[in-house]
């Protein structure tokens, strides 16, 4: 089992989350009644919608991490699954993304699901450390 499906697997014990074909037409999502949180684009990398000003609450502590790929001006950001770790940082990140949203009031429009696929080429973890 890859580590996206494992945190996939636990996150749909959540009551507040239901699966989806992610609105960026790759992959699975996992939603609220509301919003798209999280989309699954492969086995080991996921974008989270956090939104903006979780972001910017915790953008020192997203950035210190390996498996966290920040995007400018982009709600989202986008977690690297390399071990069990990280699916524990994924699954705390989604925590937090649901209260955000819980937060915020809904946009007027539907919000397109502009997650950070294709925006993000995620390096090997060796790659990052040899900078």
């Amino acid at each position: 089992m890859t580590p996206a499906q494992r945190a996939m697997e636990r996150l749909l014990t959540w009551s507040d989350l239901t699966a989806c074909p992610a609105g960026c037409g790759t992959g699975q999502a996992l939603r609220t009644a509301r919003d798209e949180i999280v989309h699954f684009h492969s086995a080991r990398d996921v974008d989270l919608h956090l939104t903006r000003r979780a972001i910017q609450r915790f953008h020192y502590d997203l950035g210190g991490s390996s498996a966290i790929q920040l995007v400018p001006n982009s709600c989202w950001v986008t977690v690297h699954l390399d071990c069990a770790t990280d699916v524990d940082l994924l699954l705390s990140l989604v925590s937090v993304a649901l209260k955000a949203h819980q937060n915020t009031p809904p946009p007027a429009p539907p919000a397109p699901a502009g997650c950070n696929f294709h925006r993000v080429t995620v390096l090997p973890r060796d790659a990052v450390a040899d900078r």
